[in-house]
């Protein structure tokens, strides 16, 4: 146990130097009056509530109060009033509040809550000492709060400043981490704890201001915490909790006093910080639900809680039975807050008006009034160039404008940490709301944006989605539906460069970002684009509807089918830049091979890995090559002497489309997914399968194998009636006594595709 207990308190005291490090004071002043009016009262009617409960606790309890009844009160009220910085980061997170208004709320409250309750607890550890035993003067326990005063303010007023510069020495402008930076920090880490164990408080309060001192702009941080995260919480922490398990007897709560104690507890500490926040967040005109459940938010206890409790029980504050109960009481808190809050608060979702849901339903409107709104969801810095290019190439010069909404995608893990779920969240504002942070934009993803947005004279608003990998596509696709977007881009899940001769270097962000993809476009309200880069956007235009040089070529490759068409629409909108050169290749089957047309099955596997997948249910050939015809009539009667436009009788499907990909003549190649197949690319059902999400030609064209050098975009048009895709092979069409066999077997429709 000694040995278990050290190093636990090595990590508990570097567990407390990243609960400063995540607690930004500057939060509570942007929130304003609201905030800290929630806070205070959210502290204070709890730390009354465990006040009276003390009382209750020392008539019935014996010896419940034999160090102090004074320290014994403090620590009781602490112990009820306090709320759990990171652990009310990671609900928010996981409840998708994190960014907003309610979300910030909680955050800037829970952050004063926090420090008041340090202070508090600085407090009780000064009046309780070393536990019991000889009485001590009044005297020694003013100099150990005089001294702690001293302490924090020259902690403020000469090491901030001090982490300030060793911050902008390790800026990501002068892209360098000096190591040396990081071992001094986690030295003064040390430091701070020894100093304050010096003065007669816990080393974790050193620990704790140390971590206020650090400046929260800027990437030194979240550097830190990318050194030291893992090893405490993943290492040390439990090792923690594992000591104060071994330390909780709970057979001390035996028979019905105990019991009856323990449900006073809980109750009365739920009710406390319910009660306290739920009124003052009226008061302030928050709506009902949103103020009841912000206070079940702020009653959300965690480990902070659990160092309150070991500390009283260490000072022999607190007696076996009733840490055993307040333990219990923290973690029913914490249990019930997820829940009560999902079943309170339960955000409206509904469907907007079905209007602009495709490109092709945005043209046909009033172009005087008409407006393309695009949703482009990025992973990273490594995905702006491309993104930026790709959108700057759809602007019209005409009356229409473009309103660009941008969401950066962070994946929620076990491991992430409040602080960086926070500061990317705070960033970039809430969402939609498009303002700057004291004139600064600190990420530089949407700096880039907005940089981009003042050049080229667009309306970008950026926001920030933070959730696991299985569910941030419904933040996608409400966000899409919510905004009335025309058409989402989100990036593919692998990045190609292209180096010496054909060879590519590429890098996989992760096959859960891939299932992202799928589900967006199995979900999505509108339409929606892959981006496969290959380095499209390096050394673009400068952006601006008046550029006249041509800086970016682009091919849209055009087979047939409601795909298609979308992305023959995406090029009559980039024909419209003075700085993008569209060609238009149509491909055209010969008389022979239309004569034959192609059947399509239903899989025998199901899986969509195995198999590209095929509306093949609703499939009308004939009315999909009238459709075709018409919009092929139209754009080239709307677009004639903009676009160059040529047909391509199909000889060999794969050798032609790869052909165009790696001649190197085109910077952006963009295809439709070909989810109602025309007979070219039905032929294609059977063929090696790597993305079937991009459909049968994007798969050709994404895949690293094939030395392609274009970038590729690949189009889904929108489907107001969401018909199912369904996995398909083809069938050969002479084998008629095999084809009637396999329908009347119940095998699955077969779709004749001419």
């Amino acid at each position: 146990m000694p040995i278990l207990e050290t190093v636990a308190s090595i990590g508990l005291l570097f567990f407390l130097f990243l609960v400063g490090l995540e607690l930004d004071l500057s939060s509570i002043r942007r929130t304003g009056k609201r905030a800290f009016g929630i806070a205070l009262s959210g502290i204070s009617l709890p730390f009354i509530c465990g006040i009276g409960v003390a009382f209750v606790i020392r008539k019935t309890v014996e010896g419940a109060d034999k160090v102090g009844f004074g320290q014994f009160l403090v620590f009781m009220g602490v112990a009820l009033s306090i709320t759990a910085f990171p652990v009310l980061a990671r609900i928010l997170a996981e409840l998708k509040l994190l960014t907003t208004q309610l979300g910030e709320i909680a955050m800037a409250a829970a952050a004063f809550n926090d420090v008041a309750a340090w202070i508090l607890l600085a407090l009780a550890v000064a009046l309780a000492g070393d536990g019991p035993g000889e009485q001590k003067s009044p005297l020694i326990s003013v100099w150990v709060l005089l001294s702690g005063v001293a302490f924090v303010v020259f902690m403020m007023v000469v090491i901030r400043p001090a982490m300030k510069w060793v911050a902008r020495r390790c800026s990501p402008e002068r892209d360098v981490v000096d190591e040396a930076y990081i071992c001094l920090t986690l030295a003064g880490v040390m430091v701070s704890g020894f100093m304050t164990d010096l003065i007669g408080i816990h080393s974790i309060f050193g620990a704790f201001i140390f971590g206020l001192t650090i400046p929260k702009e800027g990437e030194f941080a979240e550097r830190l915490i990318e050194r030291i995260e893992d090893f405490v919480s993943g290492l040390l922490l439990p090792l923690y909790f594992a000591s104060s398990g071994l330390k909780t007897d709970v057979a001390k709560i035996s028979g019905g006093r105990a019991w009856g104690l323990l449900m006073l507890v809980i109750s009365t500490a739920c009710a406390g910080k319910i009660i306290g926040t739920f009124a003052v967040a009226l008061m302030f005109r928050m709506a009902v639900r949103e103020s009841l459940a912000l206070g079940v938010l702020m009653n959300t206890k965690g480990l902070v809680e659990l160092i309150v409790l070991n500390i009283g029980k260490e000072k022999q504050v607190l007696n076996d039975e009733v840490f055993a109960i307040l333990i219990l009481m923290a973690l029913v808190t914490t249990f019930i807050t997820t829940p009560t809050v999902m079943a309170i608060y339960k955000p409206a979702r509904g469907s907007s008006a079905l209007t602009h849901r495709k490109l092709r339903d945005l043209t046909n409107t009033d172009e005087s009034k008409q407006e393309l709104r695009i949703l482009a969801c990025l992973h990273g810095l490594g995905n702006v160039p491309s993104i930026i290019t790709l959108i700057e190439s759809t602007r019209s010069t005409k009356k229409s404008q473009l309103k660009l909404f941008i969401m950066h995608l962070v994946e929620l893990t076990e491991r992430s940490s409040s602080i960086i779920m926070v500061h990317r969240a705070r960033r970039n504002g809430l969402p939609f709301i498009n303002r700057l942070r004291g004139g600064v934009w600190h990420d530089r993803v949407t700096g880039a944006f907005q940089a981009y947005s003042q050049l080229g004279r667009v309306s970008v608003r950026p926001t920030t989605a933070i959730s696991a990998l299985s569910t941030i596509h419904e933040d996608i696709c409400h966000v899409a539906e919510t905004k009335k977007v025309t058409m989402i881009v989100l990036p593919f899940h692998k990045q190609q460069w292209r180096g010496e001769g054909y060879e590519q270097t590429v890098e996989n962000v992760g096959h859960g970002w891939r299932l992202v993809n799928q589900r967006v476009l199995k979900n999505a309200p509108c339409s929606v684009a892959v981006l496969v880069d290959r380095g499209f956007g390096n050394g673009a235009q400068t952006p601006g509807p008046t550029a006249t040089t041509t800086a970016q070529s682009v091919c849209i490759l055009f087979f047939g089918g409601a795909d298609d068409r979308e992305a023959l629409e995406l090029g009559g909108r980039m024909a419209e830049h003075p700085a993008v050169k569209v060609t238009v290749v149509r491909f055209v089957e010969n008389e022979g091979s239309e004569r034959n047309g192609v059947l399509l099955r239903p899989s025998a596997s199901k899986s969509n890995e195995k198999n590209y997948s095929f509306c093949i249910a609703k499939l009308n050939p004939e009315k999909e090559k009238e459709l075709d015809v018409a919009v092929i009539a139209e754009f080239k009667s709307k677009w004639d002497g903009m676009v160059e436009y040529t047909e391509k009788t199909a000889s060999n499907i794969i050798d032609d489309v790869l052909g165009l990909g790696q001649c190197g003549d085109y910077d952006l190649i963009v295809v439709g997914k070909g989810r109602f197949p025309s007979p070219m690319v039905a032929k294609l059902a059977d063929h090696q399968v790597e993305h079937p999400e991009l459909g049968p030609v994007g798969d050709l064209l994404a895949s690293s194998s094939h030395r392609v050098l274009s970038s590729v975009l690949v189009i889904q048009q929108h489907d107001p009636t969401h018909t199912e895709e369904t996995p398909a092979t083809k069938v050969a069409q002479d084998d008629d006594d095999e084809l009637k066999g396999e329908v009347t077997s119940g095998v699955g429709e077969i779709s004749k595709v001419v």
